[in-house]
C-alpha cells in the first residue's frame, strides 16, 4: 500500500493522503503528533510497531508548536518524517503505519 498523492494544508491544520487503493485519508495534525512512532513519543524501542495505540483517537492536543507542521521528509520508498515547529522530527511515518492511523469510519471497524 503507498500513497498516490500526500498534500498538508496547514490552514485546516490537516494531511490529505490518497492510496493506490482509492481511499482518501484526512489525519489532523493533533492525531499525527499524537500517533508519533517515534522511540521517545512511543516510551522505548520495546513499544514501537506497525500499529498506533488505540489512545491516540481519542487524544486531543491544543494547537501549539507541538501541533505545527513545517515541513515533510520523504524517508526512502517507504514513509515520511513531518518537521513540528518545536523541533521534534524523530517520527518515521512508513505507510503502513500512516494508513492504520485512518482517522475514518471505515479504517476504525
Amino acid at each position: 500500500m503507498k500513497p498516490l498523492s500526500i498534500t498538508a494544508n496547514r490552514g485546516k491544520k490537516e494531511l490529505a493522503v490518497i492510496w493506490d487503493d482509492s481511499h482518501t485519508s484526512l489525519y489532523p495534525f493533533s492525531l499525527l503528533r499524537a500517533g508519533c512512532p517515534c522511540a521517545e513519543c512511543r516510551g522505548g524501542h520495546d513499544k514501537m510497531g506497525d500499529t498506533p495505540d488505540s489512545s491516540v483517537f481519542s487524544t486531543h492536543l491544543p494547537d501549539s508548536p507541538t501541533t505545527r507542521i513545517s515541513d515533510f521528509v520523504p524517508v526512502g520508498s517507504y514513509g515520511i518524517t513531518p518537521v513540528w515547529e518545536d523541533g521534534h522530527e524523530a517520527g518515521i511515518y512508513r505507510w503502513e503505519y500512516l494508513r492504520a492511523l485512518c482517522p475514518c469510519e471505515q479504517c476504525r471497524k
